[in-house]
């Protein structure tokens, strides 16, 4: 570690990025972060955040993204954002997915294609390791396996590793499970049958999580509409589903006649003032973190009359995997415990309808009431 680490606290507020991102933190209901750590390499090129929004349950567990934020006017400061938006999700998915963890996320800013390097992921691993166990990183967008076994040979807080390494190896596969979950119990709610035979459903990036969620779907006899930037990942899913069809771009599928269930599966904010009013899918349940645009989206899909599974409670089948990775991992135990997602998606949608709210709302509820039990560690 050659540079100098920020630890972001109510007292102490070194190299300080916008007032907005502050505010965020500091001053807005998405805020409350117990710490952020801006970390810095400048031998290897390492720049990244790593928050800590929670560790009422226990420890922060939350993966690793490698992201370049080329869209954005300040890169850096998104970064920070999306950390920040992140880890307070991470707690909630934790806390609903009964796991003994807080949430925290990290962010490695740049191009993983090109920047990514055997040191600056020894380099990460020495700033996660700093923290002395307060957070426990694992694998996200950019980041895989085999660097969570580089990651871990400078921090023991490493989990997502590869099975040769004592690991779970790729968490994508009870993250598509449980979303598969979730995705049956929306049916459930919505159609009185978890059957999704004969359903459509769209998926918006066929990555590590979307190309196992559709052999799921096709398996259980449904339809299925694909769209991916990346087309080696089309490829990847026509090559071993022939059967699924493929469409240009997000607002193809989402505008596809005939379609029931829509399911986000690539990057966050994809449910937004422009996706919702044209959305012809009567669920939206999908892997993607954050699909939420901003505040109130939640409360357009209920107008709608849109079902929405809270992507966090959905998608925690890949933190169940990696969870049970630090108690020794067997996956069948991890596995009946993502199969438990059906039956806590069930219930947020029993009582959102009871108490007249969005199921987000509900989610929300049922999670702070977890972490507030808890009390300060």
């Amino acid at each position: 570690m050659t540079d100098v680490t920020a630890a972001v606290s109510a007292d102490s507020v070194p190299f300080a990025p916008s007032g907005s991102v502050l505010d965020t933190l500091f001053r807005s209901e998405q805020g409350g972060h117990e710490q952020v750590l801006l970390c810095q390499d400048r031998a290897s090129g390492l720049k990244a955040v790593i928050a800590v929004h929670s560790t009422a349950l226990g420890p922060a567990l939350g993966g690793t993204r490698f992201h370049a934020y080329s869209g954005a006017a300040v890169p850096e400061e998104a970064a920070l954002r999306d950390a920040l938006n992140l880890a307070r999700g991470m707690s909630y998915k934790n806390a609903l997915a009964g796991l003994d963890h807080g949430g925290g996320k990290a962010v490695i800013i740049g191009d993983p294609n090109t920047l990514k390097s055997e040191e600056l992921l020894l380099a990460y691993g020495r700033f996660v390791a700093s923290l002395g166990g307060r957070y426990v990183t694992a694998c996200d967008v950019g980041t895989y396996v085999a660097d969570m076994d580089v990651v871990a040979r400078e921090c023991r807080w490493t989990t997502g590793r590869s099975p040769e390494q004592g690991g779970a190896g790729d968490s994508s596969v009870l993250t598509a499970f449980g979303v598969f979950q979730g995705m049956r119990a929306a049916a459930a709610h919505r159609w009185g049958t978890p059957d999704l035979a004969g359903r459509t459903v769209g998926i918006a990036g066929v990555g590590k999580v979307g190309h196992l969620l559709a052999g799921h779907l096709i398996e259980a006899g449904a339809q299925v509409v694909i769209t991916d930037v990346r087309a080696e990942s089309v490829a990847r899913v026509k090559d071993a589903h022939p059967g699924v069809r493929v469409v240009a771009d997000t607002e193809a599928l989402i505008t596809t006649e005939g379609l029931d269930i829509y399911a986000p599966c690539a990057l966050g904010g994809a449910l937004n003032e422009r996706t919702v009013p044209v959305l012809t899918a009567g669920i939206v349940c999908g892997a993607a973190n954050n699909q939420l645009g901003h505040a109130g989206v939640e409360k357009d899909l209920a107008d709608r009359g849109i079902l929405y599974a809270p992507d966090y409670v959905v998608n925690s089948g890949g933190v169940i995997q990696v969870a049970d990775e630090l108690h020794g991992f067997e996956f069948a135990r991890a596995k009946a415990k993502a199969e438990l997602i059906y039956g806590t998606t069930l219930e947020i949608f029993e009582r959102a309808d009871t108490e007249g709210v969005p199921p987000a709302v509900a989610a929300d509820r049922i999670a702070e009431a977890r972490i507030a039990a808890a009390g300060p560690r």
